[in-house]
């Protein structure tokens, strides 16, 4: 019986993907939920699942071609068993035994390693043969940084012995003289959606913004006296993330039109506190959204954070979960960024970005103190927000970080 493989059903907010590559070829064995072939959107990597066991009887669509919903991708033939040792892609049949060819099929070529979109570029911009690549993922699934290892090791790797006195290398002068080449390399699917949304909330957007300091000493000091006890009960380590997604939560409650958007000439306000978190991916940066933030505990949102980060950099999250959000929080403090202006996640209305924590000298009661200190920035959209509210919105996140306590009494 023949199975049909068809592009899964896409979200509205995505009209197609594009065919990265095969896993499989024409006359190989799957098995039921083993990944075929990886679909790559402006979000995120799909993997399409075999639906049966079987023998992948035809193949339909080459790698780089555009896909839209429901289109059909391949042939399987269920139950069927493949002959070893073919010289052409066959298969038997499970029905009547009869050895099948798919000679027609498009037989895109095999991978010899399970490479990641982002380490399938690096290996054809650099023609490398994926073979001499080790990988380091899961079931010797090779990422970027594995190529890129590579590349520097072949690099530093000492030249060849001279040739002999009896053929010279003629001394044939540089035409490029000292400057280095160039390569042109197309934009991956997400990185131009990044683009486009990050031109598109500059043009449509009047964003402007603000700064403030944070005394993160009170939260440094809860974290050191229970970050055993935390990690030990929740099995997550108490980050700073949570008591940021938690003191913005307070202050957009008290200041609803920073978690408002624009659509058209009205503002929707919106009920609930959708936090997107920005995470970096060798692909480029996507932000996953922690749902209900105000109905979460600090362990649930840490949990969810560290699930997200680690999915977003195999390449597993879902659609759904990098959908909505009301608000978002990136942290560029985690590359060392000690003051940045982030631009907004349209079509929200503000962003909030955190920064490197760095010990500073401050006046308290009077005296020079040494304290962990971090820059804060809010950029927002200064057509529904003024600049007011978003001066009082970091005020209220700096009085809930330097007193945490603020947080659980709801002041």
């Amino acid at each position: 019986m023949t199975i049909e493989v068809r592009v899964p059903q896409l979200p509205e907010s995505v009209a197609d993907a594009t065919l990265v590559s095969w896993h499989k070829k024409p006359g190989d064995a799957v098995t039921r939920d083993e990944n075929l072939v990886d679909l790559e959107t402006d979000k995120v990597v799909l993997e399409v699942p075999s639906p049966v066991a079987g023998v992948l009887k035809e193949i339909k669509l080459a790698d780089g071609t555009t896909v839209t919903s429901g289109q059909l991708l391949a042939v399987i033939d269920e139950g069927a068993t493949a002959l070893p040792g073919a010289s052409a892609p066959a298969i038997m049949s499970a029905s009547d035994g009869a050895a099948k060819t798919a000679a027609d099929a498009v037989k895109p070529d095999a991978p010899a390693a399970k490479l990641s979109p982002a380490a399938k570029r690096v290996v054809e911009e650099n023609k490398i043969d994926s073979k001499a690549v080790a990988g380091s993922g899961r079931d010797g699934r090779v990422s970027k940084s594995d190529v890129v290892n590579y590349l520097s090791a072949k690099d530093a790797a000492p030249a060849p012995a001279s040739r002999s006195p009896a053929t010279p290398i003629p001394n044939i002068p540089s035409t490029r003289g000292v400057r280095g080449g160039e390569q042109r390399v197309p934009m991956t699917r997400l990185r131009a959606r990044i683009a486009e949304r990050m031109v598109q909330a500059q043009a449509t957007q009047a964003l402007l913004t603000s700064f403030n300091e944070v005394d993160l000493t009170a939260v440094t000091e809860l974290r050191t006296r229970y970050k055993d006890q935390f990690e030990k009960q929740h099995g997550v380590k108490l980050g700073f993330m949570s008591f940021f997604a938690k003191a913005c939560v307070e202050a957009l409650r008290k200041f609803p039109a920073v978690n408002a958007s624009v659509e058209g000439n009205d503002i929707v306000y919106h009920e609930y506190f959708d936090v997107g978190v920005a995470v970096s991916t060798d692909r480029g940066l996507i932000v996953p959204v922690l749902r209900d933030v105000d109905l979460q505990s600090f362990a649930e949102i840490e949990k969810s954070i560290a699930n997200f980060a680690g999915r977003a950099r195999a390449g597993t999250i879902t659609m759904e979960e990098l959908t909505g959000g009301t608000f978002t929080i990136t942290n560029g403090g985690v590359f060392g960024s000690l003051l940045s202006t982030p631009i907004v996640n349209a079509p929200q209305s503000a962003i909030l970005g955190m920064h490197k924590i760095q010990d500073r000298a401050v006046v308290i009661d009077a005296a020079v103190v040494v304290r962990p200190m971090m820059y804060i920035a809010l950029t927002y959209d200064h057509r529904i927000i003024d600049g007011r509210e978003a001066v009082q919105f970091l005020v209220t996140v700096k009085q809930c970080l330097e007193d945490p306590a603020r947080m659980v009494l709801g002041l």
